[in-house]
């Protein structure tokens, strides 16, 4: 989705936020190792590392203060992906899932790429032996990838016709949500495979 209009209508319009968020800030992770997470979007990505935060604060969870390291990489229209690294191995271990589900690829994060930066990530992940994934959604098309702490990271293209398919879905996304609830699983993706 490019952009998100909100419409106000009678009975939505005491219910929704009168401005939306403008954008993502961050997305914040818990990762094992700082440098080779660096090393990882960095490095082989190519998205760079714009801020690093040391920072001391109390952990009612292990009733002590924590020492830790916030690490951000930076997107092009100023979010980022944040990593969190503690010192303390009690407090790090306790950070992270226990127990991720089976199928785990439904989990992540999806970023916004163009088709030169699109085809330049692929180039990238190919070059270095990374494993990814390459999905074709119709109205979109995705590379998937995990970071070394598991992180499942997606860099999606919108095709050129984005604005007409949003302001398809739009229309009815609320009636499509009432119909699936309702029991009736038909496919409204007919778009599926083809050619972007």
């Amino acid at each position: 989705m490019d952009t998100i209009e909100t419409r106000t209508t009678d009975s939505n319009a005491s219910r929704l936020l009168h401005k939306l968020p403008s954008r993502l800030h961050h997305y914040a992770y818990v990762v094992r190792d700082h440098e080779v997470n660096r090393r990882f979007f960095e490095d082989l990505l190519g998205i760079p590392l714009v801020a690093t935060w040391c920072e001391k604060n109390y952990s009612a969870e292990v009733q002590r203060e924590v020492e830790f390291c916030h690490t951000f990489f930076g997107m092009a229209d100023g979010s980022a992906l944040a990593y969190f690294q503690y010192a303390d191995p009690e407090h790090n271990e306790m950070t992270h899932a226990e127990k991720p589900a089976k199928i785990g690829r439904y989990d992540h994060i999806a970023f916004k790429a163009e088709p030169e930066t699109y085809e330049e990530l692929k180039r990238r992940l190919e070059a270095a032996g990374e494993k990814y994934r390459e999905s074709n959604h119709g109205y979109c098309k995705s590379i998937y990838v995990a970071s070394p702490d598991g992180l499942i990271v997606e860099f999606t293209q919108d095709p050129d016709d984005v604005a007409e398919i949003d302001a398809i879905r739009r229309a009815d996304a609320h009636s499509e949500l009432a119909r699936w609830l309702s029991g009736d699983r038909r496919t409204n993706n007919e778009l599926r495979g083809r050619a972007i």
